[in-house]
């Protein structure tokens, strides 16, 4: 009920004999516990909605982009769910999940509509924005390459949530540098499955994950280090927007941060 400050301010006010002035004032203070108490009802529900907005459109648009290869093969689905393991979904979340990945792979998904829309949504949260790009980008090379049709798909999302060429393919580079830290999968020879890229890091890697040159001196890249932490920092995401599910990749990414960054300091002799 939004008039209990009310109720609760005038009816304080009479039992202490406050009178008409006290009246006013237990409607005043009462009146200013409705409104804030309004706002955090306001802010919980537009919460959720964002975080729902999130999942479903993460999942639709990772359909998409399997479909836009052509014929979904059971290898897709394969890698679908092994994304979905990543998460730890399961029962309902996991349906819910299965249900947005076919969404996305009908023939007239309104990918740019949905791109304006979730952008709408997650306004002014650039760090959600590049979450949800990074875990595109992620889903796309699962199968160890990055075909033609999935970049021109990825180009356009990023251009729909404003995000420039040059940023895009950064993007590109920090998270093939990522998959030597953990984040990358790449096809098995001669096996059905997938498993973790085993090359090994090197220091142009740990770099491309910083977004840093491995020219760059010890202050840049702990500014760039810093600021990469900030940005995936798994409580910050998901008090923004981020749905809980997805809290487990934001992890893994801040993991692969953590590891590229001690590789730059040990090749690079600083503290």
């Amino acid at each position: 009920m939004q008039y209990w400050g009310k109720i609760i301010g005038v009816a304080v006010a009479l039992m202490m004999g406050g009178g008409f002035w006290g009246v006013v004032l237990g409607l005043l203070v009462g009146h200013m516990f409705d409104k804030a108490r309004m706002r955090k009802m306001a802010w919980f529900a537009n919460q959720r909605e964002r975080q729902a907005l999130f999942f479903a459109t993460t999942f639709e648009v990772m359909g998409h982009l399997t479909k836009s290869k052509g014929r979904v093969t059971e290898a897709d689905i394969h890698i679908a769910s092994q994304l979905m393991d990543r998460m730890n979904l399961h029962g309902d979340s996991r349906t819910a999940a299965q249900h947005a990945f076919r969404v996305g792979k009908s023939d007239n998904y309104p990918l740019r509509e949905k791109m304006r829309q979730f952008r709408s949504v997650c306004f002014g949260r650039f760090d959600l924005i590049r979450m949800f790009l990074e875990i595109q980008i992620q889903a796309a090379f699962a199968d160890g390459s990055l075909h033609p049709n999935e970049r021109e798909v990825l180009y356009v999302i990023a251009e729909e949530l404003g995000i420039s060429r040059t940023q895009f393919d950064q993007f590109l580079r920090m998270m093939q540098g990522g998959a030597q830290f953990g984040g990358g999968y790449q096809q098995q020879s001669g096996g059905g499955g997938w498993q973790q890229a085993q090359r090994g890091p090197t220091l142009e890697d740990a770099c491309n994950v910083l977004g840093v040159k491995t020219t760059d001196d010890a202050t840049t890249i702990k500014r760039a280090y810093r600021k990469l932490m900030s940005e995936h920092h798994p409580d910050k995401l998901v008090a923004k927007g981020l749905p809980p599910e997805m809290m487990e990749m934001a992890k893994q990414k801040a993991q692969e941060i953590q590891k590229a960054y001690e590789l730059i300091k040990e090749q690079k002799g600083f503290k």
